[in-house]
């Protein structure tokens, strides 16, 4: 009979259970026998037989001994992810990426394989990089913080400062691979790529330091000069310096050791035509000109036997001013060729103006070969001893042909480069001829700025009043060089014109009505009608500040517009963060409700677990709701009702529905069910006066539910 009365429990439990849906979720579709029995609704893990593997989440390594409350934190299972972050926090904060298993495991957290991983990244690690510690670039983690967000992949991310320090790269590329290697465990000039200056003939040298004297790399010069010039003032066979040799020296040498051989091919430029013309190929060695190896600025052209004294005296007898000698050949035939006297008309630098007169020692000083063609090499001095203006102060350039002629005294001079120093329209046009009207002949000291010379005007001007509404001397920001009317005004120095603003830039008058003293810069300042007039919401009546740039723009219609201080009346927390204006005003800002009841009462009489208009709840929802989510709710349970959070019923109940089971009336309560069968309360609460078995007795003597000190000896000898 017994197994019998079992067995019917158990069928009518199943029916009930199936009757209704699972406290764990719709979608947990499993046999509530692989969990339970009817001996009660908790859990013995030893007789458990759930196989976790038929889920959608095996578990495997740390998993498997993790309690199933840490995971499944609310009894319906089926919203625990299946995600890492859904139960791990994300120590990386998202810089890593949501796939925890791209780098963990189930079995340990710990990352044996992380040099493995960063293979596989954007940037792999080779060479130093290979030994380098994480921290060192991802500056933004630590032992504690394991930001590691993603890093530029250029050297010049993250090596601005060079290595070592002291060296200057500023001058350098900043493709740092251009010279170095990815795979060079160090900066050293072992793995430096030197293809920007081959280092060949006498350059093939291992040491960096014979020609980086100091630690600054990028002041190497390419130009041989730089490293070679003691060499060139060093020379005497020919003398360079005294010779007025090139100083490019790639010119003449290569990189061989010793500079030899050479090749003077700038000879026909420079000096003497003896690479083309009528001497080329009448020569064999440098020695049958310069007969003196000491210095190869002496020359002669009288040993050769085409020039012998005879010959030359015969073809020159009708020669005004002719000598048998050297210099005197060179002076008239400077090309080599055999015609008459020399006329410098014919030459690249015809004799005018005051040259026409000048002693022709005076500029060929040095000799005929030597002679500069250029005004400031003979009147360099002229031009560091000019004061009006000061020429080599103002930067006026040394080329003196742009300005002067060859007139006595420099006069009459132009300045064409004027534009230079201050460029000259409109205006200022008709007056570029009379440079006295500006410079009063003193070219010193001239303002540049339109204030040098006009800050009477700006000081005479009253509408608007320059001075007064502080408005910068700098004349050509509003005005032109043509007029002082009509002019610009760039109104952002005082009041940027944006939306409904820049429709009336043109329009002045709409805001200045013609006076530019006294225009107010604030939006109150004209807007007030408008902020009196509002009504939806009354911005007066309910004390929103007049700064209206708080919540406008200067669109049209002052729409869109936020509302930024909504927490001054009313705090935006949780889900409310997320609604639209429309959710909570319905286009309506004075009726809003500001307590929740206010918006949701539905929500309130719509409740059925517990029901709260029945069960008579307070409508102050925030006493067990917050604005984030309606559940999970905060029921001070233990302090209004009865202790099941705490005391003897704590972890002795799974749902509301154990004890309260009219899900219609949360009032009604049982302690009476399978937890307290009636033949152990009456056997142990034998000899207490006016006992009775019904759940609100039980309330009334156990409010605490616990027993009391009174009926506790009386109960325990029954036990």
């Amino acid at each position: 009979m017994r197994k019998l009365s079992s067995l019917i429990l158990l069928l009518a439990l199943s029916v009930s259970l199936f009757s209704q849906s699972s406290p764990h979720g719709d979608g947990f579709a499993v046999n509530c026998m692989d969990c339970h029995n009817t001996a009660g609704w908790t859990i013995d893990m030893k007789t458990l037989v759930f196989d976790h593997s038929t889920t959608k989440f095996p578990l495997t390594g740390q998993h498997q001994a993790v309690n199933c409350k840490l995971c499944h934190t609310s009894l319906d299972f089926t919203k625990a992810g299946t995600e890492c972050v859904s139960c791990h926090t994300d120590m990386h904060n998202q810089t890593l990426g949501p796939d925890c298993g791209r780098c963990h495991t189930p079995v340990s957290w710990v990352v044996n394989n992380i040099t493995e991983l960063h293979q596989k990244s954007r940037f792999p690690l080779v060479g130093k990089h290979l030994a380098t510690d994480c921290f060192a670039c991802h500056k933004n983690a630590s032992a504690s913080l394991l930001n590691f967000a993603p890093l530029g992949v250029e050297c010049i991310d993250c090596h601005k400062a060079p290595v070592p320090p002291q060296t200057d790269h500023s001058k350098f590329s900043t493709n740092c691979t251009e010279c170095h290697s990815m795979n060079a465990f160090s900066w050293t000039g072992a793995s430096i790529n030197h293809g920007f200056f081959p280092l060949t003939g006498g350059h093939k040298i291992s040491n960096c330091q014979e020609c980086h004297k100091n630690s600054n790399y990028s002041e190497a010069s390419p130009i041989c000069f730089t490293c070679h010039e003691p060499t060139y003032n060093g020379t005497s066979n020919p003398n360079h310096n005294t010779i007025g040799f090139s100083t490019s020296c790639k010119d003449c040498h290569t990189t061989n050791p010793g500079w030899k051989p050479a090749e003077y091919r700038e000879h026909d430029a420079k000096s003497f035509p003896i690479y083309s013309g009528k001497h080329n190929g009448t020569w064999n060695s440098c020695a049958e000109c310069h007969t003196n190896p000491a210095s190869y600025a002496q020359f002669t052209c009288i040993d050769c036997h085409d020039h012998n004294q005879p010959d030359m005296n015969g073809q020159h007898g009708d020669v005004q001013g002719y000598a048998y000698n050297s210099p005197a050949c060179f002076a008239c035939h400077p090309t080599g060729s055999k015609e008459g006297s020399f006329s410098h008309n014919s030459s690249p630098f015809p004799l005018t103006g005051a040259h026409s007169t000048t002693e022709c020692i005076k500029c060929h000083a040095n000799g005929y070969p030597n002679t500069p063609t250029t005004c400031v090499s003979c009147h360099m001095q002229n031009f560091n001893q000019s004061v009006n203006p000061n020429h080599a102060a103002d930067n006026i350039p040394t080329d003196c042909g742009t300005c002067h002629t060859t007139q006595p005294g420099w006069k009459p001079a132009t300045f064409p480069i004027h534009d230079n120093y201050y460029i000259i329209a409109g205006a200022h046009i008709p007056i570029a001829n009379d440079c006295a009207k500006c410079h009063q002949g003193n070219y010193a000291n001239t303002p540049k700025l339109c204030f040098g010379c006009h800050s009477e005007k700006y000081n005479q001007s009253t509408n608007p009043n320059h001075i007064t509404a502080n408005f910068p001397t700098t004349c050509e920001t509003c005005h032109s060089q043509t007029a002082w009317s009509p002019s610009t005004f760039n109104h952002n120095i005082t009041y940027p014109l944006t939306g409904a603003h820049a429709t009336i830039a043109n329009n002045c008058f709409a805001c200045h009505q013609g006076s530019y003293v006294n225009t107010p810069n604030t939006c109150a300042g004209c807007h007030t009608p408008n902020y009196n007039a509002s009504t939806n919401p009354n911005h007066a009546a309910i004390n929103i500040p007049t700064t209206c740039i708080t919540c406008h723009t200067t669109n049209p219609n002052w729409t869109p517009a936020t509302f930024p201080i909504h927490s001054n009346y009313y705090v935006l927390a949780g889900a409310h963060v997320t609604v639209s204006c429309i959710d909570c005003h319905n286009g309506n800002y004075n009726a809003t409700p500001n307590t929740c009841v206010g918006c949701h009462q539905t929500n309130y009489n719509l409740t059925n677990n517990p029901p709260h208009a029945a069960s008579q709840f307070p409508t102050t929802c925030a006493d067990c709701h917050t604005q984030t989510a309606w559940s999970p709710a905060n029921w001070n349970h233990d302090g209004l009702y009865f202790p099941i959070y705490s005391g003897k019923h704590k972890n002795n109940w799974s749902t509301c529905s154990d004890c309260h089971t009219n899900p219609a009336n949360y009032a009604v309560f049982t302690c009476t069910t399978s937890c307290h069968p009636q033949s152990s309360m009456n056997n142990k609460h034998q000899g207490i006066s006016g006992y009775s078995y019904n759940s609100v007795a039980c309330l009334s003597c156990h409010p605490q539910g616990n027993t009391p000190k009174l009926m506790k000896s009386t109960i325990d000898s029954k036990e």
